[in-house]
C-alpha cells in the first residue's frame, strides 16, 4: 500500500513536505484497514499521535490544513484513470456523519434537529463493469440551526445536484476521448439540474431516479404516457442480498418513451422515460419497479437495458459510504480532514 499511497497522495502541496510525507503514511494505514477506527489502523501509539497531530493542522491557528488540500491529488489522480475508459458512471448520493454526543465545534443539526453532524456528497466515479475509479468531486458542510419561525438560514441545499452535474460536466470537457454519465437517485429529480445540463449542452449524460409525476407541456401526466406505449421487452438479472432478505432473480418488463420538458427559457427539451416494472415477483415482496429519467435516447430494448444496468451500479455509493465512513475526534475541521483521507483512501485503493 506504500507505494499506491505515495502515487495518490505525494503531489499534496501542503506547505511542509514532512506533512505530505505523514499524510503518505496515514493514507496507507486507512487503505490497509478501511473499517478501523485511527489508533486501530495505526501501528502502535507512536504512530497513532502522529496522525493525530496531522490532523491537528487542520486547525487556522496551525497550517489550516483543509480537506480540500488532502482530496486534491487524489481528485487528479481519479481524473487520469477516467481517462482510461470509454464510459464512467460518475455516482453522486448523500450521507450524514453522525458526530451526536461529541465536543466539536461547527457541527449542525442531523435529519433531526436533536442530531449533531455534518453533511457529506461525495460523487464516485466507477467504471460500467463496477471498478472503482476514485472521488472526482465532494461536498461537506454543516447545516445551520432552524430560526425562531421555523425557516432554516443558509444554503439552499438542494443546489448541491446542480453543482454535483456542474462539476462532472467540467471533467467531461478535460477527458473528450471518454464518456461520462451523472447518476442520482430520487432526491436529484430536479427540473433546475436538467435545465441546466440542457443549457450547458449536455457534456455529460445524466440519469435519475424519478421522484416527481410531472404534467406534460400537451397536458396528461408523465407515467401514465410512457404505459401507454408498449413494452419494449423483458430483462432479467439476480438481486444481490439485502439485510436479511436473501438474493433472488429479478424479471422487468421494460418502457421507454420520449417526452418534451421545459427549459425554462420559453422553450422545450427532449428526455427519455424509462419504466423497469417486475413481473412475477415472489408472494408477499413487493415488486421493484424504477422511473427514470435521462437526456440518452433508447428506444430498443438493448439501449433501455444497459441504462438499468448503468442504474444498478448506483448501488455501489451507498456501499462505499456504508462501509468507509468514520466517525471522527476533537473538532469540525479535524473531522473533514479526517473522512475526506477515508474517502480517497477507499475509493481508488479497492
Amino acid at each position: 500500500m506504500d507505494d499506491w499511497a505515495a502515487k495518490e497522495f505525494g503531489g499534496a502541496k501542503l506547505g511542509d513536505g514532512r506533512l505530505t510525507n505523514r499524510l503518505i503514511k496515514i493514507a496507507s494505514a486507512f487503505a490497509e484497514r478501511p473499517t478501523a477506527s485511527i489508533p486501530g489502523a495505526c501501528a502502535g501509539w507512536v504512530e497513532t499521535q502522529a496522525a493525530y497531530r496531522f490532523f491537528d493542522q487542520a486547525s487556522e491557528k496551525k497550517q489550516g490544513l483543509g480537506w480540500e488540500d488532502i482530496l486534491t491529488p487524489h481528485l487528479e489522480c481519479t481524473i487520469a484513470r477516467m481517462r482510461q475508459h470509454r464510459v464512467v458512471l460518475c455516482l453522486q448520493d448523500t450521507t450524514e456523519l453522525d458526530f451526536n454526543g461529541q465536543r466539536i465545534e461547527g457541527l449542525g443539526p442531523l435529519s433531526f434537529e436533536a442530531q449533531r453532524g455534518m453533511f457529506l456528497h461525495p460523487t464516485y466515479a466507477i467504471t460500467v463493469d463496477r471498478e472503482p475509479l476514485g472521488m472526482m468531486d465532494c461536498w461537506m458542510w454543516a447545516r445551520e440551526f432552524k430560526e425562531a419561525d421555523g425557516s432554516r438560514p443558509g444554503i439552499l441545499e438542494s443546489i448541491r445536484w446542480i453543482e454535483g452535474y456542474e462539476r462532472v460536466a467540467e471533467a467531461a470537457a478535460r477527458m473528450p476521448g471518454t464518456r461520462l454519465v451523472y447518476i442520482a437517485d430520487r432526491e436529484a429529480d430536479i427540473l433546475g439540474m436538467m435545465q441546466r445540463a440542457h443549457a450547458l449542452e449536455t457534456p455529460a449524460d445524466w440519469m435519475v431516479r424519478s421522484k416527481h409525476n410531472r404534467c406534460l407541456p400537451e397536458g396528461g401526466k408523465r407515467w401514465a404516457k410512457v404505459r401507454s406505449g408498449e413494452a419494449l421487452g423483458e430483462i432479467e438479472f439476480l438481486l444481490p442480498a439485502r439485510g436479511k432478505e436473501a438474493a433472488r432473480p429479478v424479471r422487468q418488463k421494460l418502457f421507454a418513451r420520449r417526452v418534451e420538458l421545459s427549459d425554462g427559457q420559453g422553450g422545450l427539451f427532449s428526455v427519455t422515460c424509462v419504466i423497469a416494472q417486475e413481473i412475477g415477483a415472489p408472494k408477499g415482496v413487493k415488486p421493484i419497479e424504477w422511473r427514470l429519467l435521462t437526456n440518452r435516447e433508447a428506444d430498443r430494448l438493448e439501449a433501455v437495458a444497459e441504462l438499468i444496468d448503468w442504474y444498478r451500479a448506483r448501488w455501489e455509493i451507498d456501499i462505499y459510504q456504508t462501509y468507509n465512513l468514520h466517525k471522527s475526534e476533537v473538532r469540525y475541521d479535524f473531522a473533514l480532514a479526517r473522512s475526506a483521507l477515508s474517502l480517497a483512501s477507499s475509493a481508488s485503493s479497492a
